[in-house]
């Protein structure tokens, strides 16, 4: 196989490899391509040269490694960051070893490099008084009242993605008798999810008179909301949330993990519940369950009844009595 040079191997993966092969969505090929942005304008910067005239050479497994610790000592990523840029970096060159052969040992060492464990992040929902509150809150005079208020009772009724809302167009959403929307999701994969009479009252003047391939949510200049916008318009309103909850932001994917915890205290089976957010598994929807269970074992302790009068006390375990055995233990 013909060895190809830095500049074809990086147009034959994002446009070949990523798109037309595994079909990956605008925003995943953007996260692909920031992170090898990154590595490359750190290896320019380590050889004291131009990013064009980078070779394939002057991406060595030391070089990548070095660029891990840049990300979190200058750059101040978390380590969940660095490990995504690492993740991309890694199927970068799993594809450069399968068109570069000079280049297969090096690419097996960089494959070798691994993740770091990191505290799996908070998952922040809303309880239902919280979440009434600021329903109630919302106003209602404005020019954008009516969107706002149907933006946050959709993002609730739907766990939707803000992607997958910033990319809704009104020919995906059906209002007639027994009311739902198609959301195109993660792997360009489509879901339906039913609508509540009450989102489907709150969307059917924001979507009327609009053609059916336009937005569903809409900027002043009448442009697709983005998602960073969806994400303003949610921190603005939800402000007084985050003030009286330690200053911890509410961003839309909050109302994600709210709508998830939510049905789950119905009695949703958790499979339905995996269906109705998009999740390739169950052990992302599992962690729901997990959390839930939580809440309940700290009302059980709560709850729980003193000791009955003149009732024996529990002795302790054996091996707290064993100081040789305590003190291996707190060795460890």
């Amino acid at each position: 196989m013909e060895s190809q040079g830095l500049g074809p191997l990086l147009h034959s993966y994002f446009f070949d490899h990523l798109i037309a092969q595994k079909g990956l969505r605008r925003s995943s090929v953007r996260s692909y391509r920031d992170a090898i942005r990154l590595l490359l304008v750190f290896v320019a910067a380590d050889k004291q040269g131009k990013v064009s005239t980078l070779e394939l050479s002057d991406l060595s497994s030391d070089r990548v490694l070095r660029f891990l610790q840049h990300l979190e000592k200058n750059r101040d990523n978390h380590i969940s960051t660095r490990n995504q840029r690492l993740a991309a970096v890694h199927s970068f060159f799993e594809y450069v070893a399968s068109r570069a052969p000079e280049m297969l040992s090096e690419c097996r060492r960089i494959a070798a490099i691994p993740t770091k464990r990191c505290p799996p992040p908070e998952t922040r929902f809303l309880e239902r008084d919280e979440l009434a509150g600021l329903l109630a809150r919302l106003p209602t005079d404005g020019r954008h009242a009516m969107r706002d208020r149907a933006l946050f009772v959709f993002l609730y009724n739907t766990g939707a993605r803000v992607q997958e809302v910033a990319d809704l167009r009104i020919e995906h959403v059906d209002l007639e008798r027994g009311p739902r929307v198609r959301l195109h999701g993660k792997g360009d994969k489509w879901r339906s999810c039913p609508l509540w009479e009450e989102t489907a009252r709150l969307l059917r003047p924001v979507i009327a008179e609009h053609q059916p391939n336009a937005s569903v949510f809409r900027s002043d200049r009448g442009e697709p909301l983005t998602r960073f916008g969806i994400y303003k318009i949610v921190r603005r309103h939800a402000a007084t949330i985050e003030s009286g909850q330690g200053g911890r932001s509410v961003s839309p994917h909050v109302f994600r993990h709210t709508t998830a915890v939510h049905l789950l205290e119905a009695g949703v089976e958790v499979n339905v519940i995996r269906g109705w957010l998009g999740h390739a598994g169950l052990a992302t929807t599992n962690r729901y369950a997990e959390i839930n269970m939580r809440v309940k074992e700290a009302a059980l302790r709560l709850t729980e009844p003193p000791i009955a009068h003149g009732s024996r006390p529990v002795k302790g375990a054996s091996w707290r009595d064993d100081p040789a055995l305590l003190s291996w233990l707190a060795a460890l």
